[in-house]
């Protein structure tokens, strides 16, 4: 089994200041190699929005998967989400992938309040909005939820795949794991433990035997912050502080961040392609554009893009 491996398009304002230069990232990283080019969701900060992005790289990228990592439709009126995302689908050629959550408590709660969404039953509200989405991608003229409705929906954009574009759940909560592995085409955590990661695998694989699935039927990746440096704690501080105002030794308890030089990169990778990892999406933490471009050539050079992590 090859791993796969892709890249979160950078983010922050502050580490490009001519937007198409994303595009140009996204160009790059598809002729190194990578599978795959990811768009991340907030209202808080400046940035390109991510569905504006992908299709932007729908046009000029010919093979990479394109996707979310995660959209938050929460911040979208379904019916519209439903009508971009099939149209960046066709615009790719079948390329998109969208990963979906729910938000952060404490981080969230404002950006629900923007889009005029309440935060209670946000996780019903989320599987609601992904079943009307592929109600719509079929063909179907009405949907009824508990809290979406609609008697007559319109002629809507069918996806370009039967079935619509993959769709994947981001989170590891007990509750997240029972709902990717019975509702969702992918699993995309970020724990900060591998032996976390193998047995949220299980326990997701177990939930969709339960509903009559195949192991087979999810994608487990990882989202992962990476950076190839010899001074890892000091640059990964500086990093989690700019990027959510906390210390390294905070986040680190939260999330996976594999930092140092390239042999223990590659170890920490390695560490979750043997938890079940298939699909790595890493999130590099450089502090502007031109060195998110020396890293992406690191990390293409030291996943080998053409075969596994190295062994």
């Amino acid at each position: 089994m090859n791993t796969r491996l892709g890249v979160l398009l950078p983010t922050d304002q502050r580490q490009w200041d001519d937007a198409r230069r994303l595009v140009d990232f996204g160009v790059h990283a598809e002729r190194l190699g990578y599978h795959s080019l990811w768009a991340n969701d907030t209202l808080l900060g400046a940035r390109i929005e991510p569905l504006a992005a992908l299709a932007a790289l729908a046009a000029v990228t010919e093979h990479v998967t394109l996707g979310t990592a995660a959209l938050l439709p929460a911040f979208r009126r379904p019916v519209t989400a439903a009508q971009e995302l099939a149209s960046i689908d066709h615009l790719s050629g079948g390329r998109l992938t969208v990963t979906v959550g729910a938000g952060f408590p404490g981080r969230s709660e404002p950006e629900y309040a923007l889009s005029g969404v309440p935060w209670e039953r946000r996780f019903a509200r989320l599987d609601e909005t992904v079943a009307l989405w592929r109600a719509m991608w079929a063909g179907e003229r009405s949907f009824h939820g508990e809290l979406l409705a609609f008697d007559e929906l319109p002629e809507s954009t069918p996806s370009h795949r039967p079935g619509g574009p993959p769709i994947w759940l981001a989170g590891a909560t007990p509750a997240a794991l029972e709902r990717a592995g019975r509702r969702y085409d992918g699993w995309l955590p970020y724990p900060p433990d591998p032996a976390d990661y193998r047995a949220g695998l299980l326990a997701l694989r177990r939930a969709a035997g339960e509903s009559g699935r195949a192991a087979s039927a999810v994608t487990p990746a990882l989202f992962v912050t990476v950076l190839i440096t010899p001074d890892p704690e000091r640059a990964l501080d500086a990093y989690c502080r700019a990027t959510y105002g906390l210390p390294y030794e905070v986040v680190r308890t939260i999330q996976v961040l594999i930092a140092g030089p390239a042999e223990r990169v590659a170890a920490g990778l390695r560490a979750y392609v043997s938890a079940g990892a298939e699909h790595l999406i890493c999130r590099i933490a450089a502090p502007d554009l031109d060195a998110q471009y020396d890293q992406l050539e690191q990390i293409a050079r030291l996943a080998r893009l053409s075969n596994d992590i190295p062994e």
